[in-house]
């Protein structure tokens, strides 16, 4: 079984055809999708999701794009609507100075809060970085010192330095379809450069479609096609890849497995 640890099923894109999607997944032995949330005032949308499908876990938290529209929501706030016993992950939150769609002291801030009520949930956060290395090293650095809190570096894009110090601070690392694109070997160099037991994979979908499917909408059964990839970076068969990738989402997502053991019983 492979698990698509990232994607968002309530973007139209994915939403308008979700029975198909999700059919497809099944087929391409993609077992669990985790939808995440871009703002947490959609907080019912993924939940309905989740409820709705056995398969799908959630999240809450404020994407940083969406930091100046959410600046105030509160640690508090968003530790209690991760009580939901499908709600997996805080997040995801982050910087994000490629585009800057909120003001980059706002996105620490909130960057911030989602750190805290990681920590305070006991549940890992979800973390969106682009061009934002030193102050993603500098917050975690920070943050870490503070108060020890599980987290996963989402569709990993940015330098070796923010990866390698990203596992010494004992997070995981999610490579996306941008792994099989033909100018990312830096990306397939660092993902080699990952210890095995932190390596997760995501689509991001409806974003970055992997190849062959390039230019596509994105959707979870292609996750398969950029753990083929990895497989090949890292040095594993498939069947080696898909397992220790779904080992390490349950290592990290510890609540999945609770709560797919109420779903069994």
């Amino acid at each position: 079984m492979l698990v698509d640890s990232h994607c968002h099923l309530d973007f139209p894109e994915l939403q308008s055809r979700l029975p198909e999607i999700l059919a497809a997944a099944d087929a391409a032995g993609v077992g669990r999708m985790v939808t995440i949330s871009t703002y947490v005032s959609r907080y019912d949308t993924y939940r309905l999701l989740a409820e709705t499908h056995g398969n799908v876990f959630f999240t809450v938290g404020t994407h940083p794009h969406n930091a100046a529209q959410e600046p105030d929501v509160p640690t508090a706030r968003l530790v209690e609507l991760s009580r939901h016993p499908r709600c997996i992950g805080i997040g995801e939150a982050g910087l994000d100075y490629h585009y800057d769609k909120s003001p980059r002291d706002v996105q620490r801030q909130v960057f911030r809060t989602h750190i805290a009520a990681a920590r305070e949930a006991r549940l890992p956060l979800i973390i969106h970085a682009r061009n934002a290395d030193e102050d993603m090293i500098e917050i975690l650095t920070d943050e870490m010192g503070r108060g020890r809190f599980d987290a996963v570096l989402h569709c990993f894009s940015s330098g070796a330095t923010l990866a390698s110090i990203g596992v010494e601070l004992g997070l995981s690392v999610s490579f996306s379809g941008i792994l099989t694109f033909k100018n990312s070997e830096d990306i397939r160099r660092i993902a080699a450069a990952v210890p095995h037991d932190r390596l997760l994979v995501e689509t991001d979908a409806p974003y970055l479609a992997p190849a062959p499917h390039r230019g596509r909408t994105n959707e979870p059964a292609y996750v398969a096609n950029t753990a083929r990839v990895l497989a090949e970076v890292v040095g594993l068969s498939e069947s080696d890849i898909a397992r220790v990738t779904t080992e390490n989402f349950y290592r990290l997502f510890e609540k999945a497995r609770a709560a797919d053991r109420v779903s069994a019983s």
